[in-house]
C-alpha cells in the first residue's frame, strides 16, 4: 500500500485538476449560451435568403446559375470539414471526422478524387495526417465565426465547382440538437435541389416566382446563389461551434465529477493507510509493555 504522504500529493494533485475542470466547465456554459444565441439569430437570414433562391431558381429566366446544375457524372469531390480548435470537448472532433473518413474511403474505392477544404484545427490536422488533398483552411476563428474570414477558404471550393473542377460538394459538421446531444451529419452542398432550397412553409406552394432584373439577370442570380451557399456554410459554423461548447461543458462536468470519485476512494485508503499505522504502532507498544 502506497505511504501517506504519497496519497496525501495524489489527493492535492486530484484537487487541483478538479478547480481547473469546474473553471470550464462554467466558462463553456457561459460560451454555449451565446453560441446558441448567434446560431438562433442567424437562422432568420438563413431563411430568408433560402426562399429568394428557391423563387429565383424556378423563376422564367433563360440564364440558370451553375449551382443548380446537376452533373451527370461524379469523378471529382470536394468537401469541408468543421470542427473546433480546441480539444476537450469529448468525441465531438472525432465523431465528424470517423464520419468524413468513412465516405472519404467509400468514394475513393469508387475511383472519385477528393480535395479538402478545412475550418478548424483539429480538422486541419487530422487531413494532414491522412495525407489528404487540402486546397485551403482556415483556423483560429474564436469564439464568434467571422464571415470575412470564411469566404477566402469557401471561395476555393465554389469556384472549384463553377470551373467543372468538382461534381459534387459536401461538408461535414457537428448538428446542435440540444446541450447533451450532437449528431455529426453529411450535407450536399452543391448542387443545389429544390428540396433544400424551398422552406417548410412553401413546401405546398406551387406559385411561380419571377422577377424583373436591373441590369441583368445574370450577376444579381450569381450573387444571390453565392451568398445563399456562404450562409448554409455560416450556418454550419455557428451550429458546431455551439455543438463544441455544449460538449466541452458535458465533457468537464463529467471530469469534475469523476476527481470528485477518485479523491474519495483515495481519501478513503489513506485513512485505511493511517488506521494500520496507528493500530501497528500501538501492537508495538502494548507488546513492548508486555516483554517488560
Amino acid at each position: 500500500m502506497a505511504g501517506s504522504r504519497e496519497i496525501r500529493n495524489k489527493i492535492k494533485s486530484v484537487k487541483n485538476t478538479q478547480k481547473i475542470t469546474r473553471a470550464m466547465e462554467m466558462v463553456a456554459a457561459s460560451k454555449m449560451r451565446k453560441a446558441q444565441d448567434r446560431m438562433k439569430k442567424a437562422r432568420p437570414y438563413g431563411e430568408k435568403i433560402r426562399n429568394v433562391a428557391a423563387h429565383m431558381s424556378k423563376a422564367n429566366t433563360e440564364y440558370r446559375h451553375p449551382f443548380l446544375i446537376e452533373r451527370d457524372t461524379v469523378k471529382r469531390i470536394g468537401i469541408i470539414v468543421v470542427t473546433s480548435d480546441k480539444g476537450l470537448c469529448g468525441g465531438l472532433n472525432t465523431n465528424v471526422l470517423r464520419r468524413t473518413l468513412s465516405e472519404m474511403k467509400k468514394w475513393q474505392t469508387e475511383g472519385e478524387e477528393i480535395e479538402v477544404c478545412c475550418i478548424g484545427n483539429k480538422g486541419l490536422g487530422f487531413m494532414s495526417r491522412v495525407r489528404a488533398n487540402i486546397i485551403s483552411q482556415v483556423i483560429g476563428l474564436g469564439d464568434a465565426p467571422d464571415m470575412e474570414r470564411l469566404i477566402g477558404a469557401v471561395k476555393v471550393v465554389l469556384d472549384g465547382y463553377t470551373e467543372d473542377r468538382f461534381d459534387r460538394v459536401y461538408i461535414f459538421y457537428n448538428r446542435f440538437v440540444n446541450t447533451m446531444k450532437q449528431e455529426p451529419v453529411m450535407e450536399k452542398l452543391l448542387p443545389l435541389t429544390d428540396d433544400k432550397m424551398q422552406s417548410k412553409s412553401e413546401s405546398s406552394s406551387k406559385v411561380a416566382w419571377d422577377y424583373i432584373y436591373e441590369p441583368e439577370a445574370k450577376p444579381v442570380i450569381d450573387d444571390v446563389m453565392v451568398r445563399y451557399v456562404e450562409a448554409l456554410i455560416y450556418q454550419a459554423v455557428t451550429e458546431n461551434m455551439a455543438s463544441e461548447q455544449s460538449a466541452r461543458m458535458v465533457a468537464m462536468k463529467a471530469a469534475s465529477d469523476n476527481a470528485g470519485n477518485v479523491i474519495d476512494e483515495l481519501t478513503l485508503i489513506y485513512n485505511k493507510s493511517r488506521q494500520a499505522a496507528i493500530t501497528k504502532e500501538l501492537s508495538e507498544i502494548v507488546g513492548g509493555a508486555a516483554a517488560v
